[in-house]
Formats: structure tokens, C-alpha cells, sequence
């Protein structure tokens, strides 16, 4: 979605923007094909294969500065980045990029065996593997319900804890092989352990925790008419990311339907359209598109 990512952040030639989840590139290169010698981007992921990759490509560039790090982080790195810490766009693409899909070894993929890693940050925290090693069943059940959607994440649970007695689960295509050999894919052509990967790669790497930190920095950053654009993929991040723009361009219910609210009460935020989504086309050429939702928000008054 680079074409509507660009136009909801109505770049100015001489602005200064954000891509929080730098990915495979597509945005920063949009970007920066948009901004004069004066603008500047701030290019940010937590995947170090993904810094790697835009220091190869951007690295000689001097409008472009890049940081390893989370988006949670965004108002500490664009203060460190930009003086006054204040911008006028920021992109968050959410989710598991493409790169990381199709690397086996990162341990991601449904269909290509590899470690049972999962971490956005392979050098942080705990690989999927040594979670699921002591992991409580109830516990683990919880996390598929809640982050997975799924409704068998009891069966799936238990299911895992029994195998874990007899064997470790330490590759993608072990895990695969067990949450198919107990459930049914819930739609034609889907994985039956599609929901399960999703949720144990959010809950290694607190995307939902991540993402509303996120959202409250990254509007924390922007200067007045700055906009907000966050793509998501599936409904807990939507959902979290409709809710928070619609919070943020609202008045305090406290002040509804008085004549005079105070300025500490008043919306922050400007929902500027509707939610867009992938033409069909789109969705032809990068079938991984269809799920996309892109939402952009306006800020008010550089609050």
C-alpha cells in the first residue's frame, strides 16, 4: 500500500518522517523519493537483519538517519534524532514483515521448517521454543484464545504440553505438524495452525504492548498537522489503532456538551478518512496485502 501510505502522510519535500517498521523498504524508499535536501527520515525496526539492510541501501544518504529499536520506543528516538522531537509523519507497518516470512531460519513460517525462534529481536527475551518448554497449559491456552483467536486452544494446549513430555518442540515444521494433527484449518486454504504461530509470535515479542506504547509516542512526536499512519493486519491491532484515534479526536466525555472545555481536555487528533484498504489489484500481485487496513490520523495541535 506505498501509493495510499504516501498520500495519507502528505509529505512535504522539506518534512521530517518517521518509518517505525522499516521491513523490506518499501516505504522508506517512497519516502525518501518524495523528500528534498532538506528533509530528513528516521528509519527504525527492531530486527537487526532489517537495520542491516537499510544501512546497505540508505546508509550513504544523508537525509536518512537509522536506528535499531522498537517503535514503543519512537518519542526518546526522535528527540535523540531531531531537534524540538517533533515530526511531521510517522508510518507504523505492523505485523511480521515479508523478509522475515520467507527466511526459514527465523523461525515464522508455516510452511518452511526452520528453529523455532520467532523473536523480531533474536538477540532479546525468549525464542518460542524455550517458551513452549515451560509454558503452563492454561496458560498457553490463554494466549491462543486471546492473541490467536482460537477457539481449539485448549486441544492445542494440551496437545503441546503432552508432546513437550515426549519431545521438545524446537522447529516450525514440529509445531505445524501437531496443531494440524489435532485441529481443522477454520477456512478453505488456511493453515490449521495459522492462528497459533500468530499468537505465540505476539506474545513473544508483546506486539499489543508494543503497539499501544507505540501509538501514545508516535503522537506524542508529531507537530501540528504531522499525521499518524498506521497499517494493520488483523483485528486486535486494528481495533486497538481505531480505538486510540478515535479517543485522541474526541473531547474528554467528561466536558461533553458543555460550551467550554478546557485545553487539556480537547481532542489531540483529526481522524483524517476512512479506513483504507488494498485495491484488487494489489492483492493480485502481493496476495500477503488482502488483510492490510491502513488508518491515518491528523494531529491537531503538536500536543
Amino acid at each position: 500500500m506505498c501509493k495510499e501510505v504516501l498520500q495519507a502522510l502528505a509529505l512535504n519535500p522539506g518534512g521530517r518522517y518517521v518509518d517505525g517498521t522499516y521491513g523490506r523498504g518499501g516505504h522508506s524508499a517512497g519516502i525518501v523519493a518524495g523528500l528534498g535536501s532538506e528533509g530528513r527520515l528516521l528509519v527504525v525496526d527492531r530486527d537487526p537483519a532489517a537495520i542491516e539492510a537499510a544501512s546497505r541501501r540508505f546508509g550513504a544518504d544523508p537525509r536518512v538517519v537509522i536506528r535499531p529499536g522498537s517503535f514503543a520506543d519512537l518519542e526518546a528516538l526522535v528527540a535523540e534524532v531531531f531537534a524540538g522531537g517533533k515530526v511531521d509523519g510517522v508510518l507504523l507497518d505492523l505485523g511480521v514483515s515479508s523478509p522475515q516470512l520467507d527466511d526459514a531460519e527465523r523461525g515464522f513460517s508455516l510452511t518452511r521448517d526452520g528453529p523455532l525462534d520467532m523473536r523480531f529481536d533474536p538477540s532479546r527475551g525468549m525464542s518460542a521454543a524455550e517458551w513452549l518448554l515451560t509454558v503452563d497449559e492454561k496458560d498457553l491456552a490463554d494466549v491462543l484464545r486471546q492473541l490467536g483467536e482460537e477457539r481449539q486452544a485448549k486441544r492445542i494446549a494440551r496437545a503441546v504440553v503432552t508432546r513437550r513430555h515426549e519431545q521438545p518442540l524446537t522447529r516450525t515444521g514440529q509445531l505445524a505438524e501437531l496443531v494440524a494433527s489435532v485441529v481443522r484449518a477454520d477456512k478453505p486454504g488456511r493453515h490449521p495452525a495459522t492462528r497459533t504461530f500468530q499468537a505465540i509470535r505476539m506474545f513473544i515479542n508483546d506486539e499489543l504492548g508494543a503497539l499501544e506504547r507505540g501509538l501514545g509516542a508516535a503522537a506524542a512526536c508529531l507537530a501540528p498537522k504531522g499525521r499518524l499512519c498506521v497499517i494493520s493486519f488483523h483485528s486486535l491491532e486494528d481495533r486497538m489503532v481505531k480505538r486510540f484515534m478515535r479517543r485522541h479526536s474526541e473531547p474528554d466525555p467528561v466536558y461533553r456538551g458543555l460550551p467550554r472545555i478546557p485545553p487539556e481536555a480537547r481532542p489531540t487528533l483529526r481522524r483524517v478518512s476512512k479506513a483504507v484498504r488494498p485495491s484488487a489489484a494489489e492483492v493480485a500481485a502481493n496476495p500477503r496485502s488482502r488483510s492490510a487496513t491502513l488508518r491515518t490520523a491528523e494531529c491537531l495541535n503538536g500536543a
